[in-house]
């Protein structure tokens, strides 16, 4: 392991691609392997890592489990630390993606507003970009995980339970546990168009 400093081996040091990160500034957590917590804040965020400021010496290679208030919490490896800054990594999915089965309906084109929550999370608002009785394609604030349940909710309709088929960047595709009646749907359809 590198400390704050000391050049991470030549292995470690190939260029690596990584997505976009988002500014933000946001208070938490990191709970260490020895079980002490240290306060951290957010500087950066992305599906993949963040950029992360504490006053603590972090270890490259450390394993951490970062905690944001109402947020979460997420398994994490410090990359690099310098000058009280550090960037972490989140580890990819072990599971690999489903085949995705063929659709059962058309997806009709929308851009409407709606209420989404995670089990055990607050509710937020999400752009749905797509929508058929079966499912629909959202905007994401927090990455939720593969076949993880989420609850949907259109105005006027009671909140749909459903399951997360796909995730790329900061969409999701989305597929309802019990689909939408079809006379429901065509007039959701025309009052989100409307």
């Amino acid at each position: 392991m590198n400390v704050i400093g000391t050049p991470i081996a030549a292995a470690d040091a190939s260029p690596t691609t990584r997505s976009h990160r988002r500014q933000v500034s946001m208070n938490g957590f990191a709970l260490r392997e020895d079980g002490t917590a240290i306060e951290i804040r957010l500087l950066d965020l992305s599906y993949d890592g963040c950029g992360v400021e504490c006053a603590e010496v972090l270890v490259i290679g450390e394993k951490l489990k970062l905690s944001v208030l109402n947020r979460g919490g997420i398994e994490a490896e410090v990359r690099w630390q310098r000058d009280g800054k550090a960037g972490l990594l989140f580890p990819a999915e072990a599971a690999p993606p489903k085949q995705q089965a063929p659709r059962k309906y058309q997806r009709m084109p929308i851009n409407a507003e709606v209420m989404l929550r995670r089990l055990g999370k607050i509710n937020y608002r999400v752009i749905v970009r797509d929508l058929s009785p079966d499912g629909c394609k959202v905007d994401l604030v927090e990455r939720p995980q593969s076949e993880e349940h989420l609850f949907i909710k259109f105005e006027g309709l009671e909140p749909l339970d459903c399951e997360v088929c796909w995730i790329d960047g900061f969409c999701a595709g989305v597929r309802f546990v019990k689909p939408i009646h079809a006379a429901v749907f065509d007039l959701l359809i025309a009052r989100l168009r409307a």
